[in-house]
């Protein structure tokens, strides 16, 4: 027979890997301002600051779950760490191998509420951390307008966005595709959660089919006239 302290020693044995895995699943988060000297990276720790990052990082990647549908560990990336470098670099920001980099010069140009447009930055480049891209075969339009449709979901649409239904093609990418997968989501509630699942292996015009029984050209052209200025 098995003793009760026995029995008492396997659960704790238990509750102890279970909290080690639970853990080991968990995600860290850490901002670094590796130019504080510049204007930009002044403003950034007077205006933003790493602490405001990190929680930012972290309401972003709950959220961003939430938009994919991804309720447990399984459905997402395994992504250990997340690391946001605020760098003395051109353009906006970047995301690469799980790292973000944001630029000071543009924090320091930018003129408006400085906190609230890195905060949409922040849920854009968060966006490619966790998104599946088709094992490099998507759109890059489709991946950044997936990223952009993320911070457009969260209210974090900037002013200088264009309106929905302007652009040229359905893959332009950024804001352009952003409003149309918001159409798309209109047609079907979780499209893009469905969309990104599917790009979890690879990538096919095809998809837009499977969902939506529609080719992504028709869709586009239907979306096209749902704004057109008749």
């Amino acid at each position: 027979m098995i003793s009760k302290l026995t029995v008492l020693s396997l659960c704790s044995m238990l509750a102890i890997l279970a909290s080690m895995s639970s853990g080991a699943l968990a995600v860290d988060y850490h901002a670094t301002n590796t130019a504080p000297t510049t204007p930009g990276g002044t403003r950034f720790d007077n205006e933003i600051s790493t602490e405001y990052s990190i929680q930012t990082l972290q309401s972003a990647a709950q959220f961003i779950w939430q938009t994919f549908g991804q309720t447990t560990e399984a459905d997402r990336k395994s992504v250990q760490s997340v690391n946001l470098f605020v760098d003395d670099i051109d353009g906006v920001a970047y995301a690469d191998n799980n790292e973000i980099h944001v630029s000071v010069k543009y924090i320091a140009s930018y003129s408006g509420d400085v906190r609230i447009e890195i905060t949409g930055v922040l849920y854009h480049e968060s966006t490619h951390i966790w998104q599946w891209n088709g094992n490099g075969q998507a759109p890059g339009g489709l991946i950044e307008g997936i990223a952009d449709f993320v911070r457009l979901r969260a209210g974090l649409a900037p002013s200088h966005w264009v309106k929905p239904g302007v652009g040229d093609r359905w893959d332009q990418g950024y804001d352009v595709t952003a409003w149309f997968l918001d159409y798309l989501g209109s047609l079907k509630n979780g499209f893009v959660a469905e969309l990104n699942e599917k790009m979890r292996t690879g990538y096919s015009d095809d998809f837009f089919v499977q969902l939506l029984g529609k080719t992504v050209d028709q869709l586009w052209a239907e979306y096209k006239a749902k704004y057109s200025t008749k």
